[in-house]
């Protein structure tokens, strides 16, 4: 019996989007800052630049302090910032509520599913593992894995190439402008996910499709098939 998604392939972003990955992005941050001689910041003042990698937080969060960083010495801030983040991925980290359902209910439908993300691909590979996540996708495909990154459409179109999907029946959900950017570019519908980390709101990102909970997903996605 053929399944609803048969054909089709889901592209997922992957912070702030499938795992709530802020807790310990913010904790390799003022791990960072405080052996720069730094304050800690909150969430609120790096969640823009979640996504956007390590120095874009990094800098805001010595921006905040009036404090900014030659070349050489954000190159050590960055490594500083991987090592301690992936030795501590998913100390916080989790899926949000009701990820983790959707994704084997569609896949149970015959849908294809994928990570595309601005994340380095070790520290992808790394987070899905922990959480026991990785099995679940056909392809996880991190920013330094491609040419050009997100906004750039190749990123989503690589990404689908790769876990065997059909460019032409491919579908994007992400939480940033960056990711409906990506999906316009890549010329694939956008669903859009409000409890991650843009400061846009939903209106502002005009999403074919908005979805609040992971619980809704499946139905949100046939009705755009439909």
């Amino acid at each position: 019996m053929a399944g609803k998604f048969d054909g089709w392939t889901i592209v997922f972003d992957l912070d702030g989007t499938l795992v709530d990955t802020a807790p310990d992005l913010l904790g390799a941050l003022n791990h960072v800052l405080s052996g720069a001689g730094l304050e800690p910041v909150t969430l609120d003042t790096i969640a823009g630049m979640i996504g956007h990698g390590a120095r874009a937080m990094i800098t805001m969060g010595m921006a905040a302090q009036g404090v900014t960083a030659e070349p050489a010495r954000m190159d050590a801030l960055f490594d500083q910032f991987l090592a301690y983040y992936e030795a501590n991925i998913a100390v916080g980290s989790r899926p949000f509520s009701h990820a983790v359902e959707a994704l084997d209910d569609l896949t149970a439908q015959g849908a294809l599913l994928a990570v595309c993300t601005n994340k380095r691909q070790s520290s992808s590979d790394r987070l899905l593992t922990t959480l026991h996540l990785a099995d679940k996708f056909a392809a996880i495909v991190g920013a330094d894995s491609v040419p050009e990154r997100k906004p750039h459409g190749d990123h989503i179109l690589l990404t689908v190439d790769r876990a065997g999907g059909d460019r032409s029946r491919a579908i994007m959900v992400g939480d940033s402008r960056t990711d409906e950017r990506a999906a316009r570019n890549a010329g694939l519908p956008f669903i859009f996910v409000p409890f991650g980390y843009e400061t846009e709101t939903a209106e502002q990102i005009a999403a074919d499709r908005t979805v609040s909970d992971y619980s809704d997903l499946v139905s949100v996605l046939l009705g755009l098939l439909s």
